[in-house]
């Protein structure tokens, strides 16, 4: 089972984290089922920014994102190479390291 370590976050995960999480799971389905509640907005289905995350270390050992996460991340904040939407990032059998940016724009939640 490959391992996510979650860089420290100062609302989310103020400690940082190690996780184990399955292979063909998303990160954000992983990071919910173990307590971190990473923002999803759209129930996951690529039509927000909510749950970007940035890959720090094993960025290459996943799939590279379609148009449609491209489209939604030229609209995320702290836009890096290395982001992704964790619904839209499947495991596979490498370790991770992510960050959960700081700030995130939710269009639901701030009107």
């Amino acid at each position: 089972m490959p391992k996510i370590i979650i860089l420290p976050h100062q609302d989310l995960c103020p400690e940082g984290d190690v996780i184990e999480a399955k292979s063909g799971e998303s990160i954000c389905n992983a990071l919910l089922k173990n307590n971190i509640p990473i923002e999803h907005a759209c129930d996951q289905v690529c039509a927000c920014t909510t749950c970007h995350i940035v890959i720090k270390e094993g960025f290459e050992s996943l799939d590279p994102s379609d148009e449609n996460e491209d489209d939604m991340l030229d609209k995320a904040w702290g836009l890096c190479p290395q982001s992704r939407l964790s619904c839209q990032s499947i495991l596979k059998d490498k370790d991770l390291t992510i960050e959960i940016p700081k700030y995130t724009i939710n269009l639901a939640s701030e009107g």
